[in-house]
């Protein structure tokens, strides 16, 4: 590479080899992610040798998604090692919900200037999602976009591939009445919902670093910038031990919009609202923001990030199982004759 350099091209905003020095620097976070420990990135397409022994039928299941405006609040703290969870999060709990296993990942990063420092701390980020989800950062992508992008901005978004036997993808026709929705706690906000969150907060002015005491002391920013939970190891234990009739990933649209996409026509589910285990930074985003109970849970995960339905009398080894994986999982609600979101 030492004879790849323009002149005229970091003249027009872009530069070349910053783009190198950060794949240099990338190199240790992509090993992490591979079985042999070595970093092969570079090329022009992510190789990965398919595991299918043992599948009788095999189907890819893939998965794409961004971080969303949460971005900003890593941009206003200049913190960018763990955004990266995040977008991992968002691809591989969405392939997870048809009973994947997620195989590998590729990122994509849009910049108004290439830091290679910070690019690598994205990516750090992305490699340890990674790793928390078994898969592994096969390849990516760094766009320098000067003059359409200020210097300090990104945009990071991901995709992921993943595998389930024709057998074992989870099949909500057989839901009944009577089947239990168990919840499994979030860490927060997520990535969802961040452009309310950002006008609630006006983050732009906010001092982020502040501890608030409705938090427990803990700062507003690093409240808002904890790490999507990814569930992939825990449910995919679960999946070993209960038959599971469907899976939902709780992001934009909160409960109302993500819960009826597990139930199959012509049932819902029945929710007490005081067994919603609400975490506090959402108590605060409704009082600091007088926003409604329903624009709440039609917005937020309020503490749910993802859920499971198991037959009722499999829902204690369900939480056991996922207690052992490190998940205080609980029973959230029942199965019931009907349609939506009955939160009682």
């Amino acid at each position: 590479m030492k004879d790849s350099y323009s002149e005229s091209y970091k003249a027009a905003g872009v530069d070349i080899t910053a783009g190198y020095k950060a794949v240099e620097l990338m190199k240790k976070h992509v090993a992490r992610t591979m079985p042999e420990g070595k970093a092969d990135i570079g090329g022009f397409g992510g190789m990965f040798p398919l595991p299918l022994a043992g599948m009788n039928e095999p189907i890819l299941v893939s998965g794409t998604d961004g971080v969303g405006t949460k971005l900003r609040i890593a941009q206003l703290l200049d913190v960018h090692d763990k955004i990266g969870i995040d977008c991992v999060a968002m691809c591989v709990n969405d392939v997870l919900c048809c009973g994947a296993k997620p195989l590998f990942f590729l990122d994509y990063i849009a910049c108004g200037k290439n830091i290679p420092e910070k690019i690598a701390d994205i990516v750090g980020g992305v490699a340890e999602g990674c790793v928390q989800a078994g898969c592994q950062l096969i390849g990516g992508e760094t766009a320098e976009h000067p003059g359409t992008m200020p210097e300090d901005d990104y945009d990071l978004a991901g995709f992921t591939v993943g595998v389930v036997d024709r057998s074992k993808v989870i099949d909500n026709t057989k839901m009944k009445a009577g089947d239990v929705m168990i919840a499994l706690p979030s860490s927060g906000v997520h990535s969802n919902g961040f452009s309310l969150v950002r006008k609630v907060f006006d983050v732009e002015k906010a001092d982020l670093k502040a501890p608030v005491a409705e938090l427990g002391g803990a700062s507003l920013g690093e409240t808002l910038l904890a790490p999507t939970v990814i569930y992939v190891k825990p449910m995919l234990a679960l999946f070993e031990k209960v038959e599971v009739f469907g899976v939902s990933h709780v992001t934009g649209g909160g409960f109302y919009e993500n819960l009826p996409r597990s139930i199959p026509k012509g049932l819902g589910v029945k929710i007490a609202k005081e067994s919603v285990r609400v975490l506090p930074i959402f108590r605060l985003i409704q009082e600091k923001g007088n926003i409604t109970e329903h624009d709440m849970f039609n917005t937020f995960n309020m503490g749910v990030g993802m859920t499971a339905v198991v037959r009722k009398e499999d829902v204690a080894l369900a939480i056991e199982t996922l207690k052992e994986s490190g998940i205080e999982a609980y029973i959230l609600g029942e199965i019931i004759e009907g349609d939506g979101v009955q939160l009682i």
